[in-house]
């Protein structure tokens, strides 16, 4: 299998960045880790060998990025309002750097996925970035950034909160781009996200926008053992 690493000095962070790469080609996912998470974190709980059959076959290319998460929205010894800018400097990170070096890679349409905090990155990006990707896969995912800014809000907040803009959004544009994507919300029957999961899909149909909020059953819970059989099933 083709495993990459790369790592260079980030003008919209300010500070390096690292990520892996596998696969030599096919559908690009851009994964997120979990809740201040590491780069090497999905290649290290099992998620690349799960589904090394895509990777081996030239079916599929994963991009593993870096958090910040530590810097932003878990940064409690800095003012919410830093918090969510920071975060924005991470949109423009993954949009204007991380995006390129993919296409110089592989084409077609790319999908975003992540684990837990990482389900949040991965629907947070793809629908406030509708025109870049066509799909993404939260396993586990919480959608709700309010608890991380102490009663704070402001635009930053706003337009990186699913469960606020989501509802809010009124542009065509968006919610026909939102229509055409595949969005795919999975979870289990004792999974803590699971009344997560089920609000984000409330939103998602109140806007006619389709996808599969998908329930696991037998125990299944919030954990790297079910995620690793999700990956096998979603991408």
């Amino acid at each position: 299998m083709n495993r990459e690493y790369h790592k260079w000095y980030s003008p919209s962070l300010h500070r390096e960045m690292e990520l892996l790469i596998f696969g030599h080609g096919g559908a690009p996912v851009l994964v997120f880790p979990t809740s201040k998470g590491r780069f090497f974190e999905y290649e290290d709980r099992g998620m690349i060998e799960a589904a090394r059959w895509k990777y081996d076959g030239g079916g599929q290319m994963a991009v593993c990025v870096d958090s910040v998460d530590a810097e932003s929205w878990y940064n409690r010894e800095a003012h919410p309002r830093d918090r969510a800018l920071r975060h924005a400097h991470y949109d423009l990170y993954l949009t204007t750097e991380v995006l390129p070096l993919i296409r110089t890679r592989t084409g077609g349409p790319l999908t975003t996925t992540g684990c837990s905090f990482g389900g949040y990155h991965a629907v947070n990006y793809a629908l406030r970035h509708p025109d870049l990707v066509s799909g993404c896969v939260s396993m586990s995912g919480a959608f709700d950034i309010k608890q991380f800014l102490d009663g704070y809000y402001d635009d930053n907040c706003y337009y990186n909160n699913p469960v606020d803009f989501v509802p809010g959004m009124t542009d065509s544009w968006y919610l026909d781009q939102y229509r055409r994507m595949r969005i795919v919300l999975a979870t289990g029957e004792r999974d803590i996200c699971l009344g997560e999961n089920r609000r984000m899909s409330g939103l998602l149909s109140a806007k006619d926008v389709p996808h599969w909020l998908d329930v696991w059953g037998n125990g299944t819970a919030h954990d790297w053992p079910w995620w690793r059989e999700m990956v096998q099933k979603f991408l």
